[in-house]
């Protein structure tokens, strides 16, 4: 079967006296039949093309579920005298969020079972579930499009129904007062999807006549609500790349107007907690890697802020959760977590130990001030993940769940450990790895080397079960910690975004580099991926360095830079400007433009390279790989396989489903297979 061919139309895109032709600009068109018939069509040609490994996949995809442990349920959490829990039951694609009143040998109530509200949908996913003070009514979003755009609903868990009052176009979270009446919601912009509007809603009355709380005119920042852990406040948040402003109201007097902690200033990242007569602050004021503040609830302007914790050159400051003896701080050095537990009549501290060398620890739920105990999550890329409830006093950890793998998976079996890679400037980059233990290291193991490094965004080294179809196989896994992530500090972000965004891609070769200098691998076995910001780093990568890699997955790839920075009506546009820069000036225009993936097409031997993405994806539309794929069919000059596979019913974070979002990954998978010739 030959690819399909995707009509040229010129279109000139012209900027700064700079002419650009782009030929597939109409494929933008999502309602066109022209458009969808295409589309299909590469769908159908990508099934051809793996049709001698639809076994494997189908294999890989059983082999991946059977892992799962069907039947499940999370750890219980307790808030206001009920535990909550979601459980899956067995065959069943969603979750079923679950209470008990008093203790856990009460009986049941079912809050919600997504299965249900799932049927007749090919999409379904629910989130921001919310009960009012009282513990008698729960607000949740539903999302069956995967747009991202969430209805709210409310129901009434004293008779269970479900009121009349439907809102949608919010992103599904929710803020109650403490009168259990009044609720506070966030409403999405209908064409960019920018959260702009926090509106208030009372039961029984209309929504079309709901309260508008807060208009963000400023399109370079979304908005949130939210209420503190103590619930005595409600927060609207208002946040860019690099500014934030807070607002609060009491929650028992939410008919009063908010008011601001502090006024939003350029480069002036802040986030806030309450508890007692203070407002807890974590900012970047004069601390690039953060510091936590203090402040009185009435005296809330940065001039009234007093240090609780220094900033440090050498840790970032990631998280807090306040207690009322403990406070717990999420820390990141080298590349680690790292839970700082301070006392606070005495700010004496410790850390809580962790035994392996690369691993994730973060703090999980915590709902009650005065626990004794510290509820975290830990795993690692060879243990599965792990929930604890850690004393502060006494330093004791007690497990109280660890996810199941079903079958002979032994973790003893693997073994993970640290490299770091010399960047082309001569900074050290960390990778992590995972491989079955007696690798020999001979140049000649498959490899996966992932990668991300935008927006901040930390890679932790996690447990994923899937994961081991491919070690099991023999493949090296590495994720490499560029920059344009956190995981070495702020700073290790601020080198990898804007005027220094080509420093995240030659740090991902200089990755590769090492993995066959080390004779992990070598080029003709080495594959690489990467999802959405990472697919833009796919992209440049293959630009730049074609032969480091046998095959590549980029997953719903950002890789139309310029054209999509330019177009302020496509959802999250106007919010990146300080991320990949305004290409409305001139400088970032030309720099964009120099490792704009689409635009550095050449024709040259690219590797292989399968692409996926959704038709309905509200973050990368579904033109720019569709657009690229067609781009390099023309230019290419090697015979490799290039596919492009388009969920026609998901968006951006694939299917909905417990075990159908597995079958994308069996595809990915059965693609690398396919090019090693395993073809089992």
């Amino acid at each position: 079967m030959n690819p399909p061919v995707a009509k040229k139309i010129k279109k000139e895109l012209i900027a700064h006296n700079d002419v650009r032709i782009d030929e597939y600009y109409w494929l933008n068109q999502r309602e066109d039949p022209e458009v969808i018939s295409y589309l299909n069509a590469e769908n159908a040609y990508t099934e051809a093309e793996l049709a001698d490994i639809k076994d494997l996949r189908e294999n890989l995809f059983n082999e991946m579920i059977a892992r799962i442990k069907q039947t499940d349920e999370s750890v219980p959490y307790k808030i206001r005298g009920y535990y909550y829990y979601s459980r899956f039951e067995e065959g069943k694609e969603y979750p079923i969020f679950c209470r008990k009143n008093g203790d856990l040998s009460a009986p049941e109530e079912i809050l919600i079972d997504v299965n249900e509200l799932a049927k007749g949908h090919s999409y379904c996913h629910v989130g921001g579930l919310n009960i009012s003070p009282d513990n008698n009514l729960l607000t949740y979003g539903i999302d069956t499009v995967s747009r991202r755009l969430y209805t709210i609903r409310i129901k009434d868990l004293t008779t269970g129904l479900t009121y009349e009052d439907t809102i949608p176009g919010t992103n599904g979270d929710t803020a109650w007062a403490n009168d259990n009446k009044t609720l506070f919601y966030t409403l999405k912009n209908d064409e960019t999807l920018r959260e702009e509007k926090v509106q208030k809603h009372e039961l029984g009355s209309k929504v079309d006549e709901d309260e508008l709380v807060f208009f963000e005119e400023d399109d370079t920042f979304d908005v949130g609500v939210f209420k503190s852990k103590s619930q005595q406040y409600i927060l609207i948040s208002s946040s860019s790349t690099v500014s934030d402003e807070y607002q609060f109201v009491d929650a028992n007097t939410p008919n009063t107007p908010f008011k601001i902690i502090q006024s939003r200033e350029r480069d002036h990242e802040y986030s806030v907690d309450h508890f007692g007569d203070k407002f807890y602050i974590r900012t970047n004021l004069n601390a690039p890697n953060f510091r936590l503040m203090e402040t009185s609830v009435n005296l809330t302007n940065k001039e009234n802020w007093k240090e609780v914790l220094p900033h440090r050159p050498d840790v970032l400051l990631d998280g807090f959760e306040i207690f009322r003896n403990y406070l717990v701080v999420a820390e990141r050095k080298d590349a680690t977590n790292q839970l700082r537990v301070i006392r606070w009549n005495d700010m004496t501290e410790h850390y809580i130990h962790f035994d392996e060398e690369v691993y994730e620890a973060a703090i999980d739920s915590n709902p009650d001030f005065d626990s004794e105990e510290l509820r975290i999550q830990y795993s690692s890329l060879t243990l599965p993940n792990s929930v604890y409830d850690y004393n502060m006093a006494n330093r004791e950890r007690k497990l109280l769940k660890r996810q199941e793998v079903l079958g002979s998976f032994n973790p003893e079996d693997y073994e993970a450990k640290r490299l770091f890679a010399t960047a082309s400037d001569g900074t050290q980059i960390p990778i992590s790895l995972v491989y079955r233990k007696g690798l020999e290291l001979n140049g000649n193991n498959p490899a996966l080397l992932y990668g991300y490094g935008s927006y901040g965004i930390s890679m932790d080294p996690y447990f994923s079960s899937v994961r081991l179809s491919l070690l099991d196989r023999g493949f090296v896994y590495a994720i490499a910690h560029i920059r344009g992530g956190q995981e070495l500090g702020r700073q290790w972000y601020e080198d990898g975004k804007l005027l220094k965004k080509k420093n995240t891609f030659t740090d991902f070769i200089a990755c590769a580099e090492i993995l066959i200098q080390k004779k992990y691998t070598n080029a003709q076995k080495l594959f690489a991926m990467g999802g959405s910001a990472g697919g833009l780093l796919m992209g440049a990568v293959i630009n730049l360095r074609p032969e480091l890699f046998k095959g590549i997955v980029a997953a719903v790839p950002f890789v139309d830079v310029v054209t999509t920075m330019f177009d302020e009506t496509i959802p999250l546009t106007t919010g990146e400007y300080d991320e990949w820069g305004n290409p409305n000036n001139k400088e970032y225009y030309d720099y964009i433009k120099s490792y704009s993936p689409y635009d550095n097409i050449t024709t040259q031997n690219y590797p292989n390279i399968l692409v996926t993405t959704g038709l309905h994806d509200s973050q990368v539309q579904y033109w720019e790989p569709a657009k690229w794929v067609a781009r390099l069919r023309a230019l290419k000059t090697d015979l490799n396989l290039l596919l492009l596979h388009t969920n026609m019913e998901a968006g951006h974070g694939g299917a909905s489903g417990r075990f159908e979002r597995y079958k994308e990954t069996a595809l990915e998978y059965s693609f690398f297979l396919k090019l090693l010739g395993i073809k089992q």
